[in-house]
């Protein structure tokens, strides 16, 4: 069993494969690997994908590695292999980023990555920090996973979802956020889940057992 997690220049990636490698090691998930290699992705049984930054920035720099979004996008829409998008790498499963420019993403979910605009003007943006999830569906990747459960947070834009269904978990954040969306055999968390302590690592664990 072969984990990838994507690396495309979009930010360090050490915390993460630190995580995944713990709870791989707890639940059997196998090995996990660092690659922007696309016969990596091409023969890996999960695949995670990062960002940090600009939607803009992080899309430009996943299409500059010859082969690499086409690799994961056979390995996850044809063939159905599990896949985790991780902040910007969830934002780029959406139809359109509006962040600087209109960006086209995947069109994996349909929806639109948005600047976040808090109804309290004392909230300020980026959204940072700690913030309590609310599971609004439910999904094998959040087993053991409960409204109120802490995650953290460091973002301006967010993913509004065309379909009520595919927002699995969303916070308050003078207004609805979303927090993790899913589809399929595709999730993503808007949140770092490396960084959420024990949310985050169960999360992964669950990801990392999950048979779409």
């Amino acid at each position: 069993m072969l984990t990838v997690l994507v690396d495309y220049d979009s930010g360090n990636l050490h915390s993460a494969e630190k995580a995944f490698a713990r709870m791989a090691q707890e639940v059997g998930g196998g090995e996990i690997l660092i690659s922007s290699r696309p016969e990596d992705v091409a023969r890996a049984d999960r695949i995670v994908l990062p960002g940090d930054g600009a939607f803009p920035a992080c899309r430009r720099a996943l299409g500059e590695y010859g082969g690499l979004f086409e690799a994961i996008a056979e390995a996850v829409r044809m063939k159905g292999r599990p896949f985790m998008g991780i902040c910007v790498g969830m934002q780029m499963m959406a139809t359109w980023g509006r962040e600087y420019q209109d960006t086209p993403g995947f069109d994996w979910i349909g929806g639109e990555v948005t600047r976040i605009t808090p109804t309290d003007p004392h909230l300020k943006v980026p959204h940072m920090g700690w913030n309590d999830l609310v599971i609004d569906n439910a999904h094998p990747v959040l087993e053991g996973i409960s409204t109120g459960d802490h995650a953290y947070f460091v973002h301006s834009y967010a993913f509004r979802v065309d379909k009520p269904s595919e927002r699995l978990a969303h916070v308050d954040y003078g207004g609805d956020v979303t927090a993790i969306i899913g589809a399929g055999n595709m999730v993503g968390t808007q949140f770092h889940p490396e960084k959420s302590q024990a949310t985050g690592l169960r999360i992964i664990g669950n990801f990392l057992r999950w048979t779409p």
